[in-house]
């Protein structure tokens, strides 16, 4: 734990996640107790089932779409198909989990006078026009398209956060996460790092979006994990919105290309036709958050792209036991 730091009763929504997953694990190490609530819709009990037998660890199936009550200091809203198959199989829901996810976070909140964080993202900016993206920019979201409902859900978050925070005094903090990757992504999650790791260990043609020019900004989770840590226990006066992301920015045709010399992989990179909406440049100005929290990611591309490909291909080739302990290993 670290120096002076108070041990406290976590909630973590989506704690069965990606990102949620490797948040239950640090919130442990730091001597947190932790509740992992998740519906399991696109979270997985493999993610977490090695932090079961940790006295400090309560696994709970909860839809946050409806109410709940937990004695906690403190709450993380994770809660959210985070990829676009995942939400656009289920346009309302997601839009609702968003919401009233959020409604419900801030109300317990609210009750229990615990500090809310709200996991938002770059897709609040939409298909940016400023770039690098600052936290000031009010983006370019299109409403009614195929991505609006989680767009649009994760904006409308942001103003009931901002609203409970001026209305009734709710100690908040809203992260916007950049383009995140590493251990624990899904096999068919439909991001492009995990597509690309998929299909170039597989030897099956790897598959760019329009011409590949269109940049992402890619930050790995132990980076993001940290900068929550930091976020969470920052003063209260750093509500946010804030930019965590890396800035350091990559065509996705150069994604391709990397993964597929990294893997060794004989597949072919072929251009299908552009999703409607995809952002066109995606870069985070950090500022904010090297200033107020004194984070930068740490972690470089290939580290990060070749610890993600050791887990992957353990997951592919043999078990998930072992893609646990090759990412341990890595």
């Amino acid at each position: 734990m670290a120096s002076g730091a108070v041990p406290r009763v976590v909630l973590v929504n989506g704690g069965a996640g990606f990102l949620g997953s490797h948040l239950c694990e640090r919130l442990l190490a730091a001597g947190d107790t932790v509740i992992c609530a998740d519906n399991f819709l696109t979270g997985r009990r493999e993610n977490v089932a090695h932090l079961t037998g940790d006295s400090r660890f309560r696994m709970v199936e909860q839809d946050v779409r409806n109410p709940y009550d937990f004695d906690v200091s403190l709450i993380f809203n994770f809660a959210s198909p985070a990829s676009p198959p995942d939400y656009q199989r289920d346009p309302v829901g997601t839009l609702l989990t968003s919401v009233i996810g959020a409604v419900n976070a801030l109300d317990l909140a609210r009750r229990t006078g615990a500090t809310v964080v709200q996991s938002s993202t770059s897709e609040v900016y939409g298909d940016p026009l400023q770039h690098p993206q600052r936290e000031s920019y009010l983006g370019n979201v299109n409403p009614i398209g195929p991505r609006g409902c989680y767009d649009e859900g994760k904006r409308c978050a942001e103003t009931l956060f901002f609203d409970y925070h001026r209305k009734y005094g709710v100690d908040i903090r809203v992260g916007r996460i950049f383009n995140t990757y590493g251990p624990r992504m899904r096999l068919d999650d439909g991001r492009v790092v995990s597509n690309f790791i998929v299909q170039a260990l597989q030897n099956k043609d790897m598959t760019v979006y329009g011409d590949g020019q269109q940049t992402r900004s890619l930050c790995y989770v132990d980076d993001l994990v940290e900068a929550f840590m930091r976020f969470a226990r920052a003063d209260g006066r750093s509500t946010g919105p804030i930019n965590l992301g890396n800035p350091a920015e990559i065509p996705v045709i150069h994604l391709a290309e990397l993964v597929r010399e990294l893997t060794g992989s004989r597949s072919r990179i072929v251009h299908l036709p552009a999703v409607v909406d995809d952002p066109k440049q995606r870069r985070p100005d950090i500022s904010r958050a090297a200033e107020e929290l004194g984070w930068a990611p740490r972690v470089p591309l290939t580290a990060g792209l070749a610890k993600t490909i050791r887990y992957f291909d353990a997951l592919l080739s043999r078990t998930e036991a072992d893609a646990r302990k090759a990412m341990e290993a890595v």
